[in-house]
């Protein structure tokens, strides 16, 4: 019951924080006017502080979500730990560990707002969902992995560009965009081996069921 309570007051307060930074990762590019294809590193004037800030904030809920493996171990269920989890948390803590060090504002703007969007939509359904009462009025669930990986493609795309167009460091987006397709590659492969089991359960059913029918003939 414990273990419940801390996850449920995590979840959301991850979402309060993910809606914080999407509000205010929005406004900062609304007042900067920045650029879908080329933003070079502090041309957004007074907006790019505010957008460094916020970024700090991203990059320390990075730190955060490695409380995702422990409650994973909390709840006996290790053999949740996929490779995609952690290759997902190591990956990005040093991807913006780079970013914040070398192109804090700019370019960097992109990633870091659509995924606070994504984790709104994630951590709430998983801190809703804990509460029984609140699980058939989910209806966002089915879409969670759709956004997902729209979230992976479009990241690369925007990178592309600043690799195209030398927005930014070039080197750091190279490694940002071979991080996201290397996600883009094992979420594919785990999405697809679990409509492969999906199916082979599904198979078994209908093979039951017709024993089942032959019996009684």
């Amino acid at each position: 019951l414990m273990v419940w309570g801390i996850l449920v007051v995590y979840n959301i307060s991850l979402t309060l924080l993910s809606l914080y930074m999407f509000y205010e990762l929005v406004t900062g590019l609304w007042e900067g006017g920045h650029n879908f294809f080329c933003q070079d590193t502090h041309s957004g004037g007074d907006a790019d502080m505010k957008i460094i800030c916020v970024l700090w904030w991203y990059y320390f809920s990075k730190l955060i979500e490695f409380m995702d493996t422990f409650f994973f171990i909390l709840r006996k269920n290790s053999h949740q730990i996929t490779v995609l989890d952690v290759y997902h948390h190591a990956s990005l803590l040093n991807i913006w560990w780079f970013v914040m060090n070398w192109v804090p504002c700019g370019h960097s703007y992109f990633g870091a707002t659509l995924n606070s969007f994504i984790h709104v939509l994630m951590f709430s359904y998983y801190g809703l969902s804990a509460i029984a009462a609140m699980r058939p009025y989910l209806w966002w669930k089915k879409y969670i992995t759709q956004c997902q990986l729209t979230q992976c493609v479009l990241t690369m795309t925007q990178t592309s560009c600043a690799m195209v167009w030398c927005c930014a460091m070039v080197w750091c987006c190279a490694m940002v965009w071979r991080c996201a397709m290397v996600w883009c590659c094992i979420f594919n492969e785990k999405t697809r081996s679990a409509r492969k089991d999906y199916q082979n359960v599904f198979s078994s059913l209908e093979n039951n069921v017709k024993q089942r029918n032959q019996r009684m003939d």
